[in-house]
């Protein structure tokens, strides 16, 4: 998954004046205790990362 279809979900799914926060604000256990955007910047890629923050939000089978 490349970074722009990453965050494209990322806004489709938390709206585009929120994304970036929750990117950086929340913190997920399934990304070692790490925010989306530390993660990415420690080398996640964005398929993995993608896929933490489809169950940590519960999103719908579709838009995994």
């Amino acid at each position: 998954m490349r970074y722009t279809e990453f965050w494209d979900r990322m806004e489709s799914a938390l709206g585009p004046g929120y994304a970036r926060t929750w990117a950086r604000e929340h913190v997920i256990a399934g990304l070692g205790e790490r925010t989306v955007e530390q993660a990415l910047a420690a080398g996640w890629d964005a398929k993995s990362v993608w896929r933490e923050v489809w169950l940590t939000l519960k999103l719908p089978p579709r838009d995994r």
